[in-house]
């Protein structure tokens, strides 16, 4: 008897649970349609006293009876209205009052009427219904407590008459007791067979699935947990929960739980990935199927299996044949692969050009039969003999094709009895053998012409020993004639100094009047040009002298400190008057202190012969500069022109004894062609160096570098450029 009473106490407790949905979702769809109608009425910023009025004028009578609230939102979910009066509740986004685990804002009126647990932890019955773009949704909440007040009073009221008879509740548990046993034991069972599932899903990296598309929570077995190293949750997951784990390119839940309710039933296998617990991402491979429960609610239930290792070996072996590919088609050679049944597994593009095969024909599968004949085969010059321990069916092929080419074609059988063939081309080899041949019936020739030119050339080798010394008899006359001639050279400038000493002397004397009046201008006049023709001859010794004991190698140098600015100075007070005859401008340019040691007098000299010949050859009007720096090799002197240039041909000779430039400009100036010599002389003997550069026309530069000290660098031979 309590038992039955318990039982009618339960089911009197449904009805009013299912009496209690039905009133929520009739009173949400009358509202819904009321707002609907009133939709063009509503204002567009709808503030919360416009829509109370209106959600209270569409409300059925008793609508907020038995603890209801009814509640409307905009079109962005947030509670504008309420009846009754909940001014606390305005504002608030209808997701945060239903809490996050439930698919009510996401399905509406799909997903019915669903018990809740509010996130104040009140279970809640409710409903949403999706209305007009301008006013959002309409939702209907009831409490349980509310709900089930009455219910208990009842209850209260007839727990004494349960206490009666619980006494013979406890009588008949005893006779219970062994059904209980048997029960205990069903569980067992079940259990460990539950728990033999969950080990073998767990051991194949697998995981059940059991999806409400109705209600939207899905129930995942503790496999699937495991599968993404996530602990076993005890309630069941909300859609949204397990969407933050798709990876967001790889589907949408949502859209997949609505395409498979509109079709009313379907089958599920797509590959997509979740996110693990440790952040990476695992591909899962999901099998289900629409089933429908006892009471017509649709659920996706299914499989789903880890593929991560799959794809990745997938992914790796689709690189190493991507590889493999990339390898045999960079090889020079003409390479391609049968298997057992002669059908093509790959070739290189050098094997599809050396028989001509089309694009479209090339293609694994195909036989050799059809692929040879719709190429060109080469023609088979001969067999290579293959070694005695080589491979059984293995063979080697000497083949020319039509353009000319020569191959060498090898061919092995591999292990599962197809074979691999790779052709070299040897027309280099082959043209090398011929050249070779060639060669060889050359070099014989060669060398019977080798022996009769020996003969001839040893004839040609005893006459190179006579004309040797000859030659070297004939060089010790020329140096014993050089020596004669600086001897004598020297003697005739010594003898020649005396007698114009004296004709320098007299004229001069004769020119200052000291004995009395010449008598006649014209006197005056031979005794200047006697005089100055003196001079100019005794300079002219005087070159040649020392030209002569420099190439003798009887000067010495005596070594001293000196200011090679002094020196400059000196010179452009010595030919200021000259420059100024010429109506040339003499400048300087010295940078630094310039000193150095060496022979003051040498220095001199090559100041003087170059300044003279920059003065020389510069017409009116143009400059000279002496220019004095320091540099890597010691000090540099340059002495620039802007005088008639020296032609290009013509700088290769001088600075040699006795050479000038003959031109148009030229040919009027007087001198004995030694000052350049001279200067680079000097300028050698202090181990230095002399450059000459020019154009014609523009000027000329002469370079002299000498070292800090004589010792600091070794002679340099005149360098014209």
């Amino acid at each position: 008897m309590p038992g039955l009473c318990g039982v009618a106490l339960y089911d009197k407790r449904q009805t009013v649970e299912t009496n209690s949905q039905t009133t929520l979702l009739l009173i949400a769809k009358t509202v819904s349609a009321g707002l609907a109608e009133n939709a063009t009425q509503i204002p567009q910023t709808m503030p919360s006293e416009t829509m109370t009025g209106i959600l209270v004028n569409a409300l059925p009578p008793n609508a907020t009876a038995s603890g209801r609230l009814v509640s409307i939102t905009d079109a962005e979910g947030r509670i504008v209205a309420t009846a009754p009066e909940v001014p606390k509740l305005i504002g608030v986004y209808l997701d945060k009052r239903l809490g996050p685990a439930q698919p009510l804002t996401t399905l509406g009126e799909r997903a019915g009427v669903m018990r809740l647990t509010g996130p104040d932890g009140e279970v809640l019955y409710a409903t949403v219904i999706h209305g007009p773009k301008s006013i959002g949704s309409v939702a209907v909440l009831q409490t349980a407590s509310a709900l089930f007040g009455e219910w208990r009073r009842q209850v209260s009221s007839e727990v004494t008459v349960f206490v009666g008879t619980s006494l013979v509740l406890v009588i008949l548990g005893f006779a219970y007791h062994a059904q209980t046993a048997r029960a205990e034991e069903a569980d067992f069972i079940y259990s460990e067979t539950q728990t033999r599932v969950y080990m073998a899903l767990r051991r194949g990296r697998s995981g059940l699935w059991d999806w409400d598309l109705a209600r939207g929570a899905i129930f995942w077995s503790p496999s699937m947990f495991d599968l993404l190293g996530l602990p076993p949750y005890s309630r069941l997951l909300s859609v949204g929960e397990v969407a933050e784990r798709v990876h967001p390119d790889d589907g949408d839940l949502i859209e997949l739980a609505d395409t498979l309710l509109r079709t009313d039933n379907g089958q599920v296998d797509r590959e997509f990935r979740m996110r693990h617990a440790d952040g990476h991402w695992v591909w899962v491979r999901a099998r289900a199927e629409v089933a429908r429960d006892t009471d017509d609610t649709p659920h996706l239930i299914g499989i789903a299996v880890d593929v991560t290792e799959q794809r990745r070996l997938a992914e790796a072996s689709r690189m190493a044949d991507m590889r493999l590919r990339d390898a045999v088609e960079a090889i020079s050679e003409a390479f391609v692969l049968w298997d057992a049944e002669n059908r093509l597994v790959l070739c290189n593009k050098k094997y599809q050009e050396l028989y001509r095969l089309p694009d479209k024909l090339v293609k694994p599968g195909v036989t050799y039969r059809d692929l040879l004949a719709s190429g060109s085969d080469p023609i088979i010059a001969n067999t290579l003999p293959v070694e005695a321990d080589g491979e059984v069916g293995a063979r080697s092929i000497e083949a020319r094709i039509n353009d000319g080419r020569w191959l060498q074609i090898n061919e092995r059988r591999t292990k599962d009895g197809g074979f691999v063939s790779v052709g070299t081309d040897i027309t280099a080899l082959k043209q090398h053998q011929n050249q070779l041949l060639e060669n060889e019936r050359e070099l014989t020739a060669t060398v019977t012409d080798l022996r009769k030119s020996r003969q001839q050339l040893e004839r040609q080798a005893q006459q190179l020993v006579e004309l040797a010394e000859k030659y070297g008899q004939e060089k010790d006359r020329a140096e014993e004639a050089n020596r004669a001639k600086s001897e004598f050279m020297a003697n005739v400038s010594h003898e020649l100094r005396t007698p114009l000493n004296a004709i320098i002397g007299f004229s001069d004397v004769m020119l200052s009047g000291a004995f009395g009046d010449l008598g006649n201008e014209k006197y005056d006049e031979y005794c200047a040009d006697i005089r100055q023709s003196g001079h100019f001859l005794l300079e002219i010794i005087s070159d040649i002298l020392d030209m002569t004991r420099l190439e003798s190698g009887r000067i010495s140098l005596d070594l001293e400190p000196i200011d090679l600015a002094t020196l400059i100075a000196e010179t452009v007070r010595a030919f200021a008057a000259d420059a100024e005859q010429s109506q040339v401008r003499l400048e300087t340019d010295i940078s630094g202190d310039l000193n150095l040691i060496a022979d003051r007098k040498a220095i001199r000299q090559i100041l003087f012969n170059l300044v003279s010949n920059a003065i020389k050859f510069t017409t009116g009007g143009g400059d000279v500069r002496i220019i004095g720096r320091h540099c890597d090799d010691g000090i540099m002197l340059i002495i620039e022109d802007t005088g008639i240039g020296i032609p290009e041909d013509a700088l290769d000779k001088l600075g040699r004894p006795f050479e000038q430039v003959q031109g148009q400009l030229t040919r009027n100036h007087k001198g004995s062609g030694l000052g350049l010599a001279i200067a680079h002389s000097l300028a050698v003997l202090h181990h230095g160096s002399m450059r000459i550069s020019s154009t014609q026309g523009i000027g000329t530069a002469v370079t002299v570098v000498l070292p800090d000290s004589p010792q600091s660098a070794q002679a340099d031979g005149i360098n014209a450029a």
